[in-house]
């Protein structure tokens, strides 16, 4: 019957009177597995895991116990290993010693109290071994978790301790810099150095002064067209003592063509009289605009960003101009077709909520005709 509140021993010996014996002696304190065959141990070990004790005499047909427990070790090494002998400086409980990595031997006849200190202990030391492995695993997890939230973040980071040792660093900040090999363990002086970026080092070195560096920023190039902003966040412990900082890097580069192309917008948004003119001037200007963005030899996801939304309100500029020539040309154009152009124009629009009032009419004036068949041929926009 199991007892899956004990730890789980597993006794060999071909001695049936030894194998009643120890389970009569453990039977209250572990679940106690048996068995006189040396060859079916493993087995009962693959089947009963995890099994915190083997128990195994040296002297066994079939197989020694210095021969099984290096098996054991080589398979479940966090198995706590304790052999019986009658021969405890033989050679061959040496080599069951040195092979098998046994945590300690019982000689033959033994002590009851002796017994059960030994397996306690080896007990304890197993389920030590287990929660570690737990703790190792845990801490490997987060980590692993850290590592692939700190890479989806824009803002490239890296961290190191007092001595600025670099200790981590996530992909944005790789990018930003160029690096190519794992920095980790190097100092950031050294990093930065190595990659000729002395005005970096020296942006760095004026953030980081004694009081901690907090948040003052500065602007610098970092290769053709690539700007980045630095800023420096002191790590502190529940003591108050520095343990560390985190370089953070955030990439600008898109900031000055963005405020560019909001001003763009923000001039068809506001045009209150004929709009044409200028969505044609918008569409020349979006145009350069996007070559920039491409061609800039700048990658980045705010400029992927950017380069995206020049692209949809060119859409929208593009649906808007060839609805009204269609009113203004044709004398029967698909009114529904009129209307899902406006609509993907609508959704393309940056600020699909409040567009251009002439685009306002445009839209009443595909709606009138769209209901009543009658189209005016004149232009709207």
């Amino acid at each position: 019957m199991s007892k899956p509140d004990l730890p789980r021993i597993l006794i060999v010996d071909d001695e049936e009177a030894i194998l009643e014996t120890m389970t009569f002696t453990f039977m209250d304190l572990y679940e106690v597995l048996t068995t006189s065959d040396p060859t079916t141990a493993m087995s009962i070990l693959d089947e009963n895991q995890p099994v915190s004790v083997v128990i195994t005499d040296q002297r066994m047909p079939g197989m020694t116990g210095a021969e099984l427990l290096k098996e054991v070790y080589a398979r479940y090494p966090e198995t706590v290993r304790i052999i019986l002998t009658g021969f405890a400086d033989s050679e061959a409980t040496i080599k069951a010693i040195n092979d098998g990595h046994i945590y300690g031997y019982i000689n033959k006849p033994w002590e009851p109290d002796e017994l059960k200190s030994i397996v306690r202990r080896a007990s304890e030391l197993h389920a030590l071994a287990i929660e570690n492995r737990r703790l190792v695993d845990d801490l490997s997890d987060a980590n692993l978790f850290l590592g692939a939230v700190m890479d989806r973040l824009r803002t490239g980071a890296i961290a190191i301790d007092r001595d600025g040792i670099v200790r981590a660093v996530n992909k944005p900040a790789i990018s930003f810099i160029g690096l190519t090999d794992d920095v980790r363990g190097r100092s950031l002086d050294d990093v930065l150095s190595a990659q000729d970026l002395k005005e970096l080092v020296e942006a760095v070195r004026a953030l980081a002064d004694e009081s901690g560096g907090s948040f003052e920023e500065v602007d610098l190039g970092v290769g053709e067209g690539h700007r980045v902003r630095i800023s420096n966040q002191a790590l502190i412990d529940d003591a108050g003592e520095l343990i560390g900082r985190v370089i953070l890097f955030k990439e600008i580069s898109h900031e000055p063509l963005t405020r560019y192309f909001e001003e763009i917008v923000g001039r068809i948004s506001g045009t209150k009289g004929a709009l044409r003119g200028e969505l044609e001037t918008a569409q020349a200007s979006l145009s350069a605009l996007g070559e920039r963005v491409v061609n800039g030899n700048v990658e980045s996801a705010n400029m992927s960003e950017l380069g995206e939304r020049v692209s949809r309100t060119r859409t929208a500029i593009e649906n808007w101009l060839d609805v009204d020539d269609a009113l203004a040309q044709d004398e029967y154009p698909d009114a529904q077709l009129l209307r899902d152009r406006l609509n993907v124009a609508s959704k393309r629009w940056p600020r699909s909520e409040s567009p251009p009032p002439r685009v306002v009419d445009l839209s009443r004036a595909v709606e009138d005709y769209y209901e009543t068949g009658e189209n005016a041929r004149v232009r709207v926009l």
